[in-house]
């Protein structure tokens, strides 16, 4: 039977309004209506009018409702900035890349999920050390923080909006943890970005997450300290504090100089409000300020990396994975850019790729 809650979602990614989708399915607003509310089922005519305008498969429509998230337990950076329309598009990638994520998880080994409870935890410095202590990695960088995540069983997906207001969400599903990270940013904001995330799925993995302010703060609070242990920070960086050092310092940890700066100034090993200003005046003029000049290379995906090598081992592509969950290419393409190459040595296989 015809899922309207596909169609919505569907329509959702494509951020059109339904007036949008109507004129380009040449078909009525009330048409339109009808359907998506489930009045109605569509004639084989009406659904490929509308298969064509959204350029989804007519057979994604037909499918089983899509993943159900919690729009109160998903975090969103940037929360503030966000329109409506861009909150529903990002929810609904959110949806498709359940959907990916169940599809791997009955092929390939991936890991079971790891994370502690830190609901408890009101503290985000505390938070973090707590963190580091359960999984025993002490006060070492963390040389790929994706793909230390996976090896957590965190779920870690790409998020291609063509927005600079959804930087990363996250949410808990079915007991597994799931982080999208936005791709036009530098890799050191990425690296950043799940380190805030995280903080979110251990610190508020049972609150309500409807862009509180204070909540972002503490995952902010968490991500500096988890990815610049303070005790490694005070052994590293050469006082007093320069522009240089900063600069210097902050590959040792893949963070962006603002980052490093920040932790500095919350550690107070920058003593005064007028140097940290004043660092902050001279890293804008050196361009540090909406980009990171010879920064780090970015990290890319262990699982999958790794999941698309063994299908290609296969001759199973992209496109093929894509026919069999009924998505457009450019919707699974969506969910790993810039996350895989070739060349590792595959996962253990569980199923058939296909």
């Amino acid at each position: 039977m015809f899922n309207p809650k596909r169609l919505a979602l569907a329509r959702m990614r494509r951020r059109m309004t339904g007036k949008a989708l109507a004129d380009a399915a040449k078909i009525t607003p009330d048409t339109l209506s009808r359907v998506e509310k489930g009045r109605r089922p569509p004639d084989d005519g009406t659904v490929d009018k509308l298969a064509n305008a959204l350029r989804y498969p007519a057979e994604f429509f037909f499918g089983e409702d899509p993943a159900d998230i919690d729009a109160d337990g998903v975090s969103f950076r940037s929360f503030s900035k966000m329109s409506a329309q861009e909150k529903y598009a990002a929810q609904s990638a959110g949806q498709l890349g359940v959907q990916l994520a169940a599809w791997a998880e009955h092929r390939f080994n991936i890991p079971d999920p790891d994370l502690p409870d830190l609901s408890y935890q009101n503290d985000p410095e505390k938070a973090a050390v707590e963190a580091r202590q359960y999984w025993g990695i002490g006060e070492r960088p963390i040389g790929n923080m994706i793909g230390f995540l996976e090896s957590k069983g965190v779920r870690i997906l790409s998020l291609s909006e063509d927005t600079a207001n959804v930087n990363a969400f996250s949410f808990w599903r079915d007991g597994k943890p799931y982080i999208f990270l936005n791709n036009f940013k530098s890799a050191e904001s990425s690296i950043f970005d799940s380190a805030h995330e995280l903080g979110h799925l251990l610190i508020h993995c049972k609150g309500d997450l409807r862009g509180d302010r204070l909540l972002e703060r503490e995952a902010d609070g968490f991500a500096g300290a988890f990815l610049m242990p303070a005790n490694d920070v005070r052994a590293s960086v050469d006082r007093p504090v320069t522009s240089e050092i900063v600069i210097r310092a902050k590959a040792k940890w893949r963070v962006s100089a603002f980052a490093l700066l920040h932790r500095l100034w919350r550690m107070k090993i920058i003593a005064t409000e007028h140097q940290y200003r004043s660092l902050c005046i001279d890293l804008s003029r050196r361009g540090y300020r909406s980009a990171e000049p010879n920064g780090v290379e970015r990290e890319i995906s262990t699982v999958w990396k790794q999941v698309f090598s063994a299908l290609w081992s296969e001759k199973v592509t992209k496109d093929d994975v894509a026919r069999e969950l009924n998505i457009p290419i450019d919707e699974l393409e969506g969910l790993v850019a810039n996350m895989t190459s070739t060349g590792e040595r595959p996962l253990k296989r569980t199923l058939s790729a296909v």
